[in-house]
């Protein structure tokens, strides 16, 4: 049981744009603000970066929610980042792909190579996918 102070001071700080839902092996696309620099005024000047990967965990919590997001970059390099999903620096996430997995949390990737660390699609309904975009 949460004090109640503890709970305004969470909901002031959660999204009020909501995420797709996405899971575990998930390929999902994170568009994240990079700040460049400031503006004449003194206001910070941001671009959009991508971030296109496969989901390796996804920790529920209030505001202390993240997702661990894994891609391969050039010369077959992992590369790990951590998002917090009330983060006010994602603009939006894009999922690619549904992957079949059965664990909530898949770190064996990090050890397969090649066509091992492939992970099979998941096809999903109509119905599921109407879902998805409400939730």
């Amino acid at each position: 049981m949460k004090h109640p102070i503890l709970k305004s001071f969470e909901s002031m700080h959660l999204r009020t744009k909501q995420l797709p839902s996405f899971k575990a092996g998930d390929t999902v696309c994170v568009w994240v603000k990079i700040q460049e620099g400031t503006e004449k005024d003194g206001t910070p000047k941001y671009r959009l970066q991508s971030f296109e990967g496969t989901v390796i965990r996804f920790r529920k919590g209030t505001t202390n929610s993240t997702f661990l997001v894994r891609k391969m970059s050039s010369g077959g390099i992992g590369v790990e980042r951590n998002f917090y999903v009330h983060s006010p620096l994602i603009d939006h996430v894009d999922v690619k792909v549904r992957g079949k997995v059965r664990r909530s949390r898949i770190y064996y990737i990090k050890k397969l190579r090649g066509k091992a660390a492939r992970i099979s699609s998941r096809f999903v309904s109509a119905e599921e996918l109407k879902s998805y975009e409400q939730a």
